[in-house]
Formats: C-alpha cells, structure tokens, sequence
C-alpha cells in the first residue's frame, strides 16, 4: 500500500512538473515571437528611412537639382591624365 501511495505521488509530481514545463515552453515561444515582430516592426522603419533618404540623393534627383538652381559644380581637385570625367575607370593607357 505504502509503495502504491509513493509511486502515484511521485507520478502526480512528474505530472505537475511536465505541465509547468510546457507552461514555460508556450510562454518563451510566445516572447520570442514578440521579439520577432518587434524586430520585423523596426526593420521596415529602417526600410521605410532608407527609402526616404535616397529618394532625394538618386543622381537623377541630384543632377535635376543642379538644373533648376543653376549651380555650376567643378571638382576640387584636378581630374588625372586621361579621364574624361571623374566616373571614368579606363587607365591613361587605355585612353591611348
């Protein structure tokens, strides 16, 4: 009798840690996906400014600006030999 008592205490007992281990489980899930969302909430922000930011810095947006202020831009420094322009990659040795 005394071993029939121990053994469903200690079954009851396996059975209320198990329940309160899933309990801890659902509970951890769940704040892991309200991290998740925070993150994917604070990741389109960031999308959303870097949108906002290089609308106005395209080169097409910054050429038009040049045209309707009328600015007259020139490099600071000197192009090297052989470039027509500062986007021009080809060597003076190509240019030849």
């Amino acid at each position: 009798m005394l071993k029939l008592i121990l053994c469903m205490s200690f079954a009851l007992v396996l059975a209320v840690v198990t329940l309160h281990l899933r309990q801890q489980k659902l509970e951890i899930a769940h704040q892991a996906n309200d991290l998740h969302n925070q993150i994917e909430a604070l990741q389109a922000k960031l999308w959303n400014q870097q949108v906002r930011i290089a609308i106005p810095t395209a080169p097409n947006a910054i050429a038009q600006t040049l045209r309707t202020q009328e600015l007259q831009m020139v490099p600071q420094n000197p192009l090297p030999n052989g470039k027509s322009n500062w986007m021009d990659q080809r060597t003076s040795a190509q240019v030849e």
